[in-house]
Order: structure tokens, then sequence, then C-alpha cells
């Protein structure tokens, strides 16, 4: 479930001060069935693309997940 390097992943400061919360990073063809998935337990979901400044350190395979393209999956509450 979780993509390559999540730990090297920073989250989106602009996400957590509206109060969402990471949950993990995954492939983009598996992004809606999470979404899916904490909409149906009642959360706001958000699938947002992997940027290249969300990247700490020197970390080959975080720089493979933005080709491959990976989604960071935010939730919080309705």
């Amino acid at each position: 479930m979780s993509g390559p390097g999540e730990t090297q992943f920073l989250p989106d400061p602009d996400r957590l001060a509206a109060g969402w919360e990471r949950r993990f990073v995954v492939e983009a063809r598996r992004a809606e069935e999470f979404v899916r998935l904490y909409e149906s337990l009642g959360f706001e979901v958000c699938a947002d693309a992997v940027r290249r400044d969300q990247i700490r350190g020197d970390c080959d395979d975080c720089r493979l997940a933005l080709l491959l393209d990976y989604r960071a999956i935010y939730t919080r509450r309705r």
C-alpha cells in the first residue's frame, strides 16, 4: 500500500493547516480505490500528486515516485 521511501515525503503544509491528515503515499492507479474507501467511512479525501518540493534529501526512490505518478492520500472528518 505505501509508496517507496514514504518517510522521505514531506506532507503539504497547506493541507495540514487546513485540518487534513496525510495517511500514506500510493501509486496513482490505486489512489481512487482508497479515495472511495475513506469516503465510505465518512471522510473527506484528497489524492494529491507528490511534488518535487515534498521530497526530503537525496532519496532516489522518492524521485522515482515522481516519475511513476504517486499520490499522497489526505483525509479529514466531514
